[in-house]
Formats: structure tokens, sequence, C-alpha cells
């Protein structure tokens, strides 16, 4: 391996050496010397076939051998909660429980919300998205501090599906739109269940956190122009000027710069005490992160039970403010599956269905990561995948929405102490009893509160873009600027639909033309040597080309996308030396006669490359 003509040194502190074909030199600490004899300066024989001064391992042999202990031990691997319950300790439950209680106070609020306002369903079917969700996925999910539940962009994509198919379908054949949300929910489960169950949880990875900003920053425009017609009162005025659920943001937009004089002032007051109280304590709670009273109060409830009794009190539903009204507590459903539409209606359901599915799952798995490395446990994205579909099935089973993880209840639930799962357990069992015993006592609530707490969750999702922006700006990352524009731009212009399609689409080109693009580099000779060899695009003044010889390192496997791409890089390469050099102008260098492929560094190669290269 090391002879003393090859640069051997005999230095009492330090010892180095470097092989003919590079320049680095490894050195050896001082501390090394108990190394020092087992190394020659004749040394014949490769220094991993000599005695290393460290023990062998030792590897147990632990594994269950009979039947039920690999059924015993595999069950705690599928379902976490039979690992995490049995070794519950009472300590925990306290901070589980602080966790679900401050969770529930902005839960039930949001699903009350996001049902009435973005599904445009019954308030129970928000409560159902809640409590299914939650305990199923307390069963199968791993993350101890992630919240799931229904989440705002999701909720719009439900709710605009169900209204594009009544405008599209008004004259005959109309959707049932509770069996229509209940089936798409149904369906998110079963595609996130099938990416899991098939291992394909590294996708979370294709989708470009450029292209996720700019579609979640569309989308949160989106619902706050939707909701601020109802924060203003002006829900009937936009009906007689034709603003539908269809209708599009622009449009929206027109119509309140040209009625916002018309709004209704009791309606508009409550809106805006309700946002400002909201706000504030989001800002309070962000700075004030040491002080867990704070973190704990919850201002969403607050607010809800104040409305109510305001309202109630001085009669403010017969003075033009819209209330929840009416809401049946009938119980908990018997779980089925929702009736099916025509088969026309079928492919936009699915289309739907599967959008929900990838950006549900590629937030949920970010979060989950995020805290398990926060608190040094680990997070499966597969396993991450199966619960989540999991939780999802229960929900359409049980007419519930969509429901996957968000950032800022799992950042609340952090704060608030959440250490297992227990906390998820609690805060969905909290919302079954809002569903048996609570949803009566929302009948005053205004309809302006819930698009309040609509709007600041909205707002929330608009925080991290100005840091982002801010860091693109600073690297220059003028493609990932652009990737943001244009889906910002699809959602806000187009529709909702069509800014989700643009953001997984683009993500999965991205990925395509990335893989299909071998990676390799041209060597060269370090010049006033005969032997030494570097990559010339590293430094071209002191690494030269060799005349009729093309040297090619080729760093990664070669199969069937990127062979065709790599005759077409080579070519280029023979003619130019570099691929920053537009084809369009004079070859640079001659043909060459003789090609070399340096593929030490070549993981494999399929068969098809083989026979095209």
């Amino acid at each position: 391996m090391m002879k003393s003509d090859r640069g051997l040194s005999n230095d009492s502190s330090t010892r180095s050496f470097h092989l003919d074909d590079s320049d680095d030199e490894v050195t050896l600490p001082p501390n090394a010397s108990e190394t020092r004899g087992l190394i020659s300066s004749d040394e014949t024989f490769p220094r991993y076939m000599t005695a290393s001064p460290l023990p062998s391992a030792q590897i147990y042999e632990t594994g269950p051998k009979d039947l039920w202990g690999v059924l015993k031990v595999r069950s705690k691997y599928y379902l976490p909660i039979l690992q995490w319950l049995p070794h519950y300790s009472i300590k925990f439950f306290w901070g589980d429980f602080m966790a679900a209680l401050t969770l529930s106070c902005l839960l039930i609020p949001q699903g009350l919300s996001y049902a009435t306002a973005l599904c445009k369903l019954e308030a129970i079917h928000g409560l159902m998205g809640i409590a299914f969700p939650a305990i199923t996925y307390a069963i199968f999910g791993m993350s101890r501090q992630m919240s799931v539940g229904p989440e705002a962009p999701l909720a719009l994509l439900v709710g605009s599906s169900i209204a594009i198919q009544q405008h599209l379908h008004s004259d005959g054949d109309p959707i049932d739109p509770l069996a229509w949300a209940s089936l798409m929910t149904l369906f998110v489960g079963l595609f996130t269940l099938l990416l899991g169950i098939f291992r394909l949880g590294f996708l979370d990875s294709l989708m470009s956190r450029a292209l996720l900003r700019g579609f979640i920053t569309g989308v949160a425009l989106v619902v706050m122009v939707q909701q601020s017609i109802i924060l203003l009162g002006l829900v009937d005025r936009s009906k007689k000027w034709g603003v539908t659920e269809a209708s599009s943001t622009i449009d929206r937009l027109v119509f309140l710069v040209k009625n916002i004089e018309y709004l209704h002032p009791l309606t508009s007051c409550v809106s805006a005490v309700a946002v400002s109280i909201l706000f504030s304590m989001r800002i309070v709670k962000a700075k004030q992160t040491s002080k867990r009273w704070i973190q704990l109060f919850p201002e969403s409830l607050v607010v809800v039970i104040c409305s109510i009794l305001l309202t109630s009190y001085f009669d403010w539903e017969n003075k033009g403010l819209e209330i929840l009204g009416a809401t049946e507590a009938s119980g908990i459903p018997v779980p089925s599956i929702p009736a099916f539409p025509t088969n026309k209606h079928m492919k936009d359901l699915l289309i739907t269905a599967s959008m929900i599915a990838v950006i549900g799952f590629v937030e949920s798995v970010a979060i989950a990561k995020t805290y398990s490395n926060k608190h040094n446990y680990s997070v499966s994205p597969n396993r991450e995948l199966v619960a989540l579909g999991a939780a999802n099935i229960a929900s359409g089973l049980f007419q519930g929405i969509p429901a996957f993880g968000s950032i800022s209840r799992s950042k609340i639930a952090d704060r608030a102490g959440a250490r297992t799962q227990m906390a998820g357990l609690i805060a969905g069992v909290i919302a079954l009893f809002a569903i048996l015993f609570l949803l009566p006592y929302f009948y005053f609530l205004p309809k302006a509160v819930l698009s309040s707490i609509i709007f600041v969750a909205v707002l929330s999702l608009l925080g991290e873009l100005p840091e982002d922006l801010h860091f693109i700006f600073k690297i220059g990352a003028w493609k990932d600027l652009g990737l943001l524009s244009v889906t910002f731009l699809a959602t806000m212009v187009i529709s909702l639909e069509f800014g989700t399609l643009i953001a997984v689409t683009l993500s999965l080109l991205l990925t395509i033309k990335e893989t299909s693009y071998p990676r390799i580099s041209i060597m060269g000779r370090v010049k006033g040597t005969t032997n030494k060899f570097k990559p010339i695009h590293e430094n071209p003044k002191e690494v030269e080309h060799l005349e009729d010889v093309l040297i090619v390192r080729i760093e990664e496997p070669l199969f069937f996308a990127n062979t065709g791409q790599l005759k077409d890089r080579l070519r280029r390469l023979e003619q130019f030396g570099d691929m920053s050099i537009h084809p369009s102008e004079s070859p640079r260098l001659d043909d060459s006669s003789y090609v070399i492929f340096d593929v030490g560094s070549m993981p494999y190669i399929d068969a098809r490359s083989c026979r095209k290269s």
C-alpha cells in the first residue's frame, strides 16, 4: 500500500503520505503512536489485513425464535401504541393532558370553521374530522408531538371540488356534498395508505420547497380573500353579484373593491375584534415562549365563548349578524362507505383526492421529522403514511373531512408539554365529547368569528414566506424564485386545483430531469506531472487536457433513463471541454481517438445501458 519511495515520512510528531494520482495528504495525529508498530516502510500487505489493536465486534443473537415471539415483536413495530402504552408513565400524563386540552380549545373551533366556511358542510363533520383521525393516529402513528386534524388548504380543496361539481352539473345529476366529501376523504386515506404499503415514503423529498411555498402562499391568499366577504358581512350582496363558490379569486377581489362601502357595520366590528385578539395572542405566544401559562392560554375558545354570550345577550342575530344556527347532536354515526357518484364524476374526485394525499403527507412527514429530531426519537416516513392513511379512512367512514398534520398546532402541542401520542388520543376523546354534548351550545356562534379563526390560521401560513424569499435572494436561487412564482400565480389567477396540479407535476418533472442528467467529470493531467489527474472543471489553470485522449469519470449509476443524456454530453465535452460553452460556437478541441472511462465509483449499470454504450 505504501512504500518509502512514495512519500512516507518518518517525522516523530506526525506522519503523512500521498498517492500518485492525488495531491491530498493524509496526516496521522501525534497520539497515533500505538499503531505505528503495525506499519513499516516496506509493508507488503494492505493495512486492513494486518493485526488490529481494536477488538472484534460481537453480534448478539437476541431475535425471537418462535412464531408467537415474532408476532409480538412485529406487532409493536406496526402498532406503536403497543410499544409506548404499556410503558406509559404517569409523570407524562399531566403534560399530555394539558397539551390535549390546549389543542382541543383550538381544534374544535377550527373544525367547526373549516367544515362550515370552507367545505360548506354541517359543523359536526368538522368535529368528525378531528375525533377519529386523532384517535386512529395515536394508535398507528409514531410522532409524539404532531397534531392531526383538518387543515385549511385541504379543506378548501374539498369545498372547491364540491362547488365546481355543483356548478358544472347544476341542471341535472347533482352530487350530494356530504357523500362527495366523505368519499373523497376515504380515497385520500386509501391513496396515502397505499403509498405507505409500497414504501414510497421517500416521495416527501421530491416536493420542492419553493413549489410548496408558492402553493401554500397562494392558498393562504385565496382563503383570506374568500373569508373577507364573510368578515365584512357581504355574503348576500356577493350572491346578487353572481359570486359563487366556483368563482375565481380575481372575481372576489374585484367584488370586494367595488362593494367595500356596503359592509355590514356590526359584522365588521365583531370580525375586527376577533381577528385582533387572535392575531395579538399569536404574536405574544411567539415572543413569550418561556412562559407556559401564556402558551396554554386558549384564545380561540375564549373568543368563541364570549361571542356566543354577547350574541345571545344583545340579540345580534336579529341585527344582521349571521350565526351558525341549529346543529343537531345526532350522536356518533355508524361507519359506512359513502355513496359513489356516477362515473363521469369519479375522475375529478380521484384527481383531487390524490392531490390532497400528496400535499398532506409531504407537510405531515416534514413535521414528524422536525419534532423527532428535536426530541431525539425516530420516525419512519412509510409508517407515517400508513398511520395517516388509516386516520383518513376512519374519518371518511365516519363522515369526516381530510386530516393531516399541522405545523402551527404541533408547535402549540410541543410548547404545551406533549410528550407521547396520548396527547392526540385525549384530544380525539374530547372532540367526541363535543360531538355528543356540546354542539347545541354553538347555536349563537357568529359565522364572522368562525371566519376570523380561519383568517388568522391561514395568515400564519404566510409567516415563513419572508424568510424563504430573503434566503432565495441572498444565495441567488432564481430558479426557485421562478418555481415559487409560477405556482403562486397558477393558484391565485386560475384555480386552486390547477395550482396543486402545477406544484405536483413540476416537482415530478424536476426530479426526472435531474435523475436523467448523469453527473460526469472530464479528467485532465496536472501540469508538471506525468501521472496525476484531476477533474478539469475544478482548476482549469492547473489541469490540462490530454491530446487525442478523453478521460471520463462517472460517479453515479447508469440506467435506462440517463444513458441517452450521457452520449450527448460526452460529444459536447469532447468538442468543447466544458458544458458551459454554448454548442453554437466552434469546437475548441480536436476529435479524440481514445476514450477512457473511469467507472471505479459507479455503483452499477443496467443491461440497457450496456447495450446503448
